[in-house]
């Protein structure tokens, strides 16, 4: 019996939609069509799950060209390729999950796709394989995350995403006798588990590269042996070769290393040239691009990308998100402008311990400071101009727009802070015996928008005795979680998915690896533990909305708004709408096509 999860409810019921919707042999792709398109930050990696390879650009990448079980819409909803692969939840206790790839799919070079790619994908993203206690830090980058010395030969290390959910099947995944297939037994039940495992890298370019074992069918062989006999010396220079094999510079220095699974093939790679991608003529899945040819730009200066996108250099861009920005954007002839809201939401988090003049971990001096927060000020003058349907967050926990969001801040507490109220701020602090409290915030000195949040706070709070003082610096991501350093920080969290697990990592009291705050409630930490195991859909909101109320009751901080997004495309092409999750504007590439009329 499959378990009663919500988020596999919602792939069940879309799943069947897709299944119904079918896909056809007709070729959609437009001869000579081509389009190009502008992301913020340069490609570097084909494999996004290394520690180098995750950003933005990277993921939307490996989408364009890859394949994978579930994707998410521009509604946050998680939607499976039923395409490219099934998922099966075959037993709840141990929870079992089979994934099995479809039987016409191959890599771009004509390879099948098959069980030796998944379990290389459970040996690199589940740590199992590591070799224990071992750390890689000596031999990165500290800014860059890139590897700048070899590993140790006797080390076994895939830079994987170890805490994604695969670190709880330590058990290793058996093949099924089609050999399309793996299935995956979870130590516990895991509630994020639909996220939890992706297709990645071939596993027969790896073991090419690594044990120089040419012929494709002998390669996964090899990958497999290594893995199920955790063959120590075979698993090490694959491991090395996983985590290294597809950045940037490799795959100029070798094209074959670009093999993809996707709609779109990635071309060859020339310096100083937009990465461009090609209709990949293998591809069977029901995602068939309508452009022939993507050309991929890379550009930070929101203006220049608004003058290329009105003069026909770009056809589609994403910029940094700004009132400038959206002048310019009304104002560009033959523009078309599609708002949304984007994954990082603004917030300013307390210190409820070690914090720099000790006045901040006094609950008073919290909620008072709470009480006089500008949050519809600091919206109205940074995200309306962008945004004109804009408004504050109300949750720490859930994103506007998706579930539970409405009734969760209806009954969480946010409401006694919708407006500044200059009256029980001092009250507060008078019943408290706390005078002239200082709080010295740390932001990004660089940066106008949390200059212009740090001031507009600083004025709202001063008539009611709170002296906000600057702690700004420029290195302030190094100062997160100093003791000592600051009292509260102002800065955004970023959301990847919608997965609840991940919330233990910035408010559990001892395993919050982002937990800056040192916030501790035992509450808050059991309910935590009960989300991350539970498998009822109904519970699970019950869960989000009493931590929101917990986190609005113990004065933790305060989520601020939801950063607005800007999709602008040139009238050449249609089909184009924001998403607010990677991979943002590529979310649906198959759906692009030039304009008709």
């Amino acid at each position: 019996m499959a378990p009663r999860s919500r988020t596999l409810a919602a792939v069940a019921s879309v799943g069947l939609a897709a299944l119904l919707a079918g896909c056809t042999d007709t070729d959609p792709v437009v001869a000579g069509s081509a389009i190009s398109v502008e992301l913020a930050g340069p490609f570097t990696s084909l494999n996004e799950a290394t520690g180098f390879g995750n950003t933005e650009t990277n993921t939307a990448v490996a989408f364009v060209t890859g394949s994978d079980f579930v994707n998410y819409d521009s509604s946050t909803a998680l939607v499976p390729d039923e395409s490219f692969g099934q998922i099966d939840v075959v037993a709840e206790e141990p929870f079992t999950v089979r994934y099995t790839v479809n039987e016409d799919t191959t890599w771009s070079d004509g390879v099948p796709v098959d069980a030796a790619d998944l379990l290389l994908s459970w040996a690199a993203n589940s740590g199992q394989l590591n070799t224990p206690d071992f750390d890689d830090a000596d031999h990165l980058d500290p800014e860059t995350g890139a590897y700048l010395s070899p590993l140790p030969g006797d080390v076994v290390f895939f830079d994987g995403a170890v805490n994604s959910g695969l670190q709880n099947v330590s058990q290793t995944p058996a093949i099924g006798d089609d050999s399309r297939s793996i299935t995956l037994v979870y130590d516990r039940y895991f509630a994020d588990w639909p996220l939890a495992f992706s297709l990645g890298v071939p596993a027969h370019v790896v073991a090419r590269e690594a044990l120089g074992i040419e012929k494709p069918a002998e390669a996964k062989q090899a990958t497999v042996d290594a893995i199920e006999q955790r063959d120590l010396a075979a698993l090490a220079p694959l491991a090395t070769e996983w985590s290294t094999g597809f950045t940037i510079d490799r795959l100029r220095e070798d094209p074959d290393r670009i093999v993809t699974s996707g709609p779109y093939l990635l071309d060859e790679l020339v310096e100083g040239e937009p990465v461009t991608f090609s209709a990949n003529p293998r591809y069977r899945g029901e995602h068939k691009p309508r452009f022939e040819q993507i050309r991929l730009h890379a550009g930070t200066d929101p203006l220049s990308s608004i003058e290329r996108l009105a003069s026909g250099e770009l056809d589609v861009i994403s910029p940094g998100p700004s009132a400038e920005t959206a002048d310019a954007l009304r104002d560009a002839p033959g523009v078309t402008v599609a708002e949304g809201i984007d994954g990082m939401f603004e917030h300013l988090d307390f210190r409820m311990a070690n914090s720099r003049n000790g006045a901040i971990e006094n609950p008073a001096v919290r909620q008072a400071l709470l009480t006089v927060l500008p949050r519809q000020q600091i919206v109205d003058a940074l995200v309306t101009p962008v945004h004109e349907k804009a408004a504050p967050r109300d949750s720490f926990v859930i994103m506007p727009g998706t579930d539970g969001y409405d009734e969760t801040i209806k009954q969480n507490g946010s409401d006694a802070y919708a407006h500044p109220d200059l009256r029980a701020a001092q009250q507060l602090l008078a019943e408290a015996g706390v005078s002239s409290p200082e709080v010295c915030v740390l932001f990004d000195p660089s940066n106008p928008r949390r200059v212009q949040q740090y001031e507009l706070i600083r004025d709202s709070a001063a008539p009611a005795g709170i002296r906000i003082t600057d702690c700004s610096d420029p290195d302030w991501v190094e100062k997160l979680g100093d003791p000592g350093a600051y009292d509260a920080a102002l800065f955004g969290w970023r959301a990847t998915n919608v997965g609840v697990t991940g919330l233990a990592a910035r408010l559990h009291s001892t395993e919050g690896i982002s937990n800056f705050s040192f916030y501790a409630n035992p509450e808050v930490d059991a309910l935590l533990a009960e989300l991350a195991t539970s498998i009822d859909d109904g519970r699970q909101s019950e869960l989000l909305a009493e931590i929101d109320a917990l986190l609005w009751a113990d004065s933790y901080g305060a989520p601020l708004y939801q950063y607005p997004q800007l999709i602008a495309h040139s009238d050449a092409v249609e089909g184009i709408s924001p998403s607010p999750l990677p991979p943002g504007v590529f979310w649906n590439v198959w759906e692009w096509q030039p304009t008709t009329s």
